[in-house]
């Protein structure tokens, strides 16, 4: 990280500082749009938009068209017109592409710097934040996953130059975060140290050189002195002529133990503004038990008393927190704020609202399966790529069935969960266990641990409409990922049936919650 100044940046003035009671969880990879996170901040709360893999959802839907013209509108807006005009001529097609022809690929994540990756990461953050901003002053957050880092500083800048007001980071250690606002918010360079898995090996004189491969290969030199690989971003390659520092947004770490909030409030660099507290039967990715896996007879996690977070140690930072995972009801959200909470973070009964990105076919069958109560989610242990614990909801025809799992080829072309390794070359190369399992052990990833990984990328893209169309013929199945926790349903369904929107699970939540003013 660049010199920071001792103190950082403030908000722009007249930017609201209230904390919201309610935030909206960063679901999947638009599930969590901005439709959902306009009206839920409409609303008066946190709404926050999933920042991971918005370069893809992004060009797709230009691809498509645009229809009725939102990116097109916000790419306008764009303080760097040249910059979304390459963005647009590379991506935009006038009524859309036809039927059944494959999306045009995007460039994927490296150490490497890529300036047409770069420009898409921002451009595509701009969008989504600006349209989830427009026409209020209400409140907007990016989610993002510390295992995509390699997208966070351009996603982030893209963000922050839109006026996004929260960043919440999970999935990992956000140790860098904090740090790297302050400079963007001055548009100053950053460089992250990367996470790149295998020690680099002695040389081996009698050994060949590796030869360029498909995977990205990208030699050693992308590191600094001492030779520790980087992730680098400059905004003047976004922004030459960039004027006013920008505004600050607060950063919440998504953690799951008090040990971690202990760490990330130890120095100024790596403190955040707050966190969100999550227990494991929060959607998408959770943390691992603690201690040694154990799996009970449905092949899911067992967690116990050592996974309980310690709220009174988290509190003892100073900090603001909300918690996540089984808040849905507006009982557990009067239990939170009793507790010292600041409120509670909620993503399943908004991924099931009329505005979330799920595509609306499998929403309504996900509604009506839970309706008839036969709608289950199981946590998987094997399922992600990432190698965290991931939530899968049980629906035929998605990749959640073995039988769909099994047909599927096995590709990683996106390539957002993959890791960067030390070849042994002194190179750097990339892998990941949703891959073909002999691409996977050739780059040593470790036997029999790609088994039963699903590509989360495609699915996750599938499950909002933007699945890819092979050339074959073959279409990328979706996968979809809920909260275990359900006990909104019932209230929701007497009250809405499976037609509810945003602002209907805002107010059922904030039920007798807080005073009326």
């Amino acid at each position: 990280m660049s010199a920071m100044s001792a103190e950082r940046p403030e908000r722009a003035a007249g930017r609201p500082r209230r904390l919201p009671v309610i935030i909206q969880g960063g679901m999947g990879v638009g599930v969590s749009c901005w439709q959902l996170a306009r009206e839920v901040s409409r609303a008066g709360q946190l709404g926050v938009v999933s920042g991971v893999a918005l370069d893809a959802v992004v060009a797709r839907r230009l691809q498509r068209g645009d229809p009725g013209g939102d990116i097109r509108r916000a790419l306008a807006a764009f303080p760097a017109p040249e910059v979304a005009g390459r963005v647009l001529d590379r991506y935009y097609v006038a009524g859309g592409i036809a039927p059944g022809r494959p999306f045009r690929p995007i460039p994927r994540l490296g150490l490497r710097a890529s300036q047409p990756r770069s420009e898409l990461l921002a451009v595509a953050s701009f969008a989504e934040v600006f349209l989830a901003k427009e026409g209020h002053d209400g409140l907007v957050g990016i989610n993002l996953m510390e295992k995509v880092q390699m997208a966070t500083p351009a996603s982030v800048y893209g963000a922050m130059l839109a006026g996004v007001d929260y960043v919440l980071v999970g999935a990992g250690i956000p140790v860098g975060v904090a740090g790297m606002l302050d400079d963007l918010a001055a548009h100053r360079a950053v460089a992250m140290p990367a996470a790149v898995a295998d020690a680099p090996a002695a040389p081996d004189a009698g050994q060949p050189e590796n030869p360029p491969a498909e995977d990205g290969a990208e030699s050693a030199d992308d590191g600094d002195p001492a030779g520790q690989p980087m992730i680098r971003f400059d905004p003047a390659t976004i922004l030459p002529e960039p004027g006013a520092a920008l505004a600050r947004p607060r950063f919440l770490a998504i953690i799951s133990s008090a040990v971690l909030a202990t760490y990330l409030n130890r120095s100024d660099a790596s403190r955040p503004d707050g966190f969100v507290l999550e227990g494991p039967v929060a959607g998408g990715h959770s943390a691992p038990p603690r201690g040694r896996l154990r799996l009970d007879d449905a092949g899911e996690p067992v967690y116990g008393d050592r996974d309980v977070i310690d709220t009174a140690k988290v509190m003892a930072a100073g900090l603001p927190f909300w918690l996540a995972g089984g808040y849905s009801t507006p009982g557990k959200v009067r239990a939170a704020l009793a507790a010292g909470a600041a409120g509670v973070q909620v993503g399943t009964p908004f991924a099931l609202a009329r505005e979330s990105g799920i595509e609306p076919g499998l929403k309504q069958e996900l509604l009506d399966r839970a309706a008839a109560g036969k709608l289950t989610v199981r946590n998987s242990p094997q399922a992600s790529p990432a190698g965290f614990p991931f939530k899968v909801a049980d629906l035929p025809g998605t990749v959640a069935d073995e039988d769909v799992y099994a047909e599927r080829p096995r590709l990683c072309d996106l390539g957002y969960l993959r890791v960067p390794f030390h070849r042994a070359g002194d190179g750097i190369g990339y892998r990941c266990p949703a891959e073909p399992e002999g691409e996977y052990e050739r780059k040593a990833g470790a036997a029999g641990e790609a088994d039963g990984r699903r590509c989360l990328c495609n699915g996750l893209l599938a499950t909002i409409g933007l699945g890819q169309h092979r050339a074959t013929g073959y279409v990328e199945p979706a996968i979809v990922t809920l909260g275990q926790d359900l006990a909104f349903l019932p209230d929701l369904l007497d009250g809405h049936g499976t037609d509810f929107g945003a602002a209907d699970v805002v107010r059922y939540l904030m039920d007798g919650a807080v005073p009326a003013a």
